[in-house]
């Protein structure tokens, strides 16, 4: 059961003020701190877990570096990612380079992974996407907000 503290940070990150401001904060510092320690940091990942991902551009092929919250499925040895975009109505960026270039890479804890990604669908996703809900419950305002499906993907070892 969560905490009060964490439960208040979950109002707070359900509010449309910190979908506006957090796609500008939370990155920006977290990519900061992984750098300065070297892979081993990560500011968001105190509350949620976190990953780097590395991965090319869709449309560039220039390799891109999004600190994001990532799911464990520790069952599984596989993690989900989920595109909420802080409740936005687009589509994250990273989300369209996975789709274009499911191997990738993440940095997790100071160990960079070579992963492949898999966008769910169906029964899969509907599944992902309560356990997504019970890990994080915010990421249900973030669907309301929007018109569009959140993608989800689960990235497994190669």
């Amino acid at each position: 059961m969560a905490g009060p503290g964490v439960r208040l940070v979950q109002q707070v990150s359900s509010t449309r003020a910190f979908a506006r401001l957090a796609p500008h904060v939370v990155p920006a510092l977290d990519r900061a701190v992984h750098r300065l320690t070297r892979g081993k940091v990560l500011l968001s990942a105190r509350l949620l877990p976190g990953v780097v991902l590395s991965v090319r551009g869709a449309r560039t092929g220039t390799v891109r570096r999004t600190p994001l919250a990532c799911m464990p499925e520790r069952e599984r040895g596989t993690w989900l990612l989920i595109g909420s975009n802080f409740g936005r109505p687009g589509h994250p960026a990273w989300t369209a380079n996975l789709l274009a270039h499911p191997d990738a890479e993440i940095s997790r804890q100071g160990e960079d992974v070579p992963v492949r990604a898999r966008l769910l669908h169906s029964a899969e996703r509907e599944e992902a996407w309560a356990a997504a809900l019970e890990f994080w419950p915010p990421y249900a305002a973030y669907q309301a907000r929007v018109e569009r499906e959140i993608r989800l993907f689960r990235l497994e070892r190669r």
